[in-house]
């Protein structure tokens, strides 16, 4: 933790008080349904976090999942765990990919065509941090980057084309990031600044051909990324709602964000940030 983030969060502790207890959170989870009912749904990085969990509920919303990941061992893990019901059995498929090997990407979509005979649904989700600008080498930016942005700009491409071709009224989603209403400083902050951007074009597009193209920017969340666990303490005074984000209430919204109750949101970022986004800059005096 930073010098600057460990001020910031004394002067909340003498503003606020230290809190005496955990903060933890209700959430409501949507109840099994079929809003995503006959449909495919191909989610980058879905082994954890808001990758896995947006797998979860895709798959309580009726949906065949496809999760990606680089490690073979924790895919085939994971993939038993979303199978844990007989009626998830044959609705789950892994597969081992790397973000950054763009040459790959038409053989595995092949691949899922073949499997369950259509997509209908790509979450661009996986996605790595870093990259401050102070001490980042190039090898390190280029690795931000590829996985982060250019992976999303061809992964789009290829699944934009086959549903043009194929006549699907499907979804791209991409997970963008309250990163990009900051200043620029990092690799990661610029590849979700670009997220946001791809994401406005791709909806613009696309839109013509029935094809929704929207954005999810969650802000600090309780996942492995930022080694946090949703049972461990969600206090976070950054927000306004004081705690971490779920990648569950992520998944919620990834729903939404993808059945037909959202067709004419287009080339939006929704922000799930607790209020750190737009509302919580501390440069006026928001007294009330």
């Amino acid at each position: 933790m930073s010098l600057k983030t460990y001020l910031k969060r004394g002067l909340t502790y003498v503003i606020k008080g230290v809190p005496q207890k955990k903060v933890s959170a209700s959430i409501t989870y949507l109840s099994t349904n079929e809003l995503l009912k006959g449909r495919t749904a191909f989610i980058t990085g879905g082994t954890s976090g808001i990758g896995f969990a947006i797998a979860k509920a895709f798959l309580n919303s009726g949906a065949n999942v496809i999760i990606t990941g680089r490690n073979s061992q924790k895919l085939e893990e994971k993939c038993r765990l979303l199978s844990n019901k007989p009626e998830y059995k044959n609705k789950v498929l892994g597969i081992v990919m790397d973000n950054k090997k763009v040459d790959t990407f038409k053989e595995h979509l092949d691949n899922v065509i073949n499997h369950f005979g259509k997509i209908d649904i790509l979450v661009n989700n996986a996605g790595v941090i870093g990259g401050a600008i102070k001490n980042t080498t190039e090898e390190e930016y280029d690795t931000i980057m590829q996985t982060n942005l250019k992976a999303v700009f061809f992964l789009s491409q290829l699944v934009g084309k086959y549903m043009k071709e194929k006549h699907i009224e499907g979804n791209i989603l991409n997970i963008a990031s309250s990163s990009s209403l900051r200043p620029a400083v990092s690799a990661y902050t610029i590849s979700k600044w670009g997220i946001r951007g791809l994401t406005m074009g791709l909806a613009r597009s696309l839109a013509p051909y029935g094809i929704v193209v929207n954005g999810l920017a969650p802000g600090q969340t309780a996942t492995p990324m930022l080694q946090k666990k949703e049972t461990d303490d969600l206090y976070n005074p950054s927000t306004l709602i004081n705690r971490y984000a779920t990648a569950e209430e992520i998944a919620n919204m990834a729903v939404i964000l993808t059945s037909n109750m959202s067709r004419s949101i287009i080339g939006d970022i929704v922000y799930m940030t607790g209020g750190s986004g737009l509302l919580s800059f501390e440069d006026m005096d928001y007294s009330f």
